[in-house]
């Protein structure tokens, strides 16, 4: 059940390749190989208002939140964490060379109880 939820300030539009970025996370996720597939969901929320660092209209963010079912060793927290970044540098190459931006994300466990209902592992088994 992980998500992959990124934030991104409104500057970035004509800059920036939302969905490019988003397939690069979600496929370094696939590829972290510690996350089923059917379970992996990858978003982002556009911020309209925001202030970065000394308020100039040029700086911007993207930030990145992971959130992870617990149960895993440490160690797979961290390789997911770093592959997503280096995945997100890398979709964000030229984005990065145009603007002054923050950079960031943080990984999250989820330790609550969640209920859900899934029907795609039922139709994936069915293709």
């Amino acid at each position: 059940m992980p998500h992959v939820m990124v934030e991104y300030s409104a500057n970035l539009d004509h800059s920036m390749d939302v969905q490019g970025l988003l397939n690069a996370l979600h496929q370094a996720m696939i590829d972290s190989g510690h996350a089923p597939l059917e379970g992996i969901r990858t978003r982002a929320m556009r911020r309209e208002h925001y202030c970065v660092a000394d308020r100039n209209p040029d700086n911007a963010f993207v930030h990145i939140i992971v959130r992870m079912r617990e149960g895993r060793p440490k160690e797979a927290y961290q390789k997911v964490a770093e592959m997503l970044m280096a995945a997100a540098e890398t979709a964000l190459e030229q984005t990065l060379k145009k603007h002054p931006m923050q950079l960031a994300l943080e990984m999250h466990e989820i330790t609550q109880l969640t209920l859900r209902r899934d029907t795609l592992r039922k139709s994936e088994k069915a293709a």
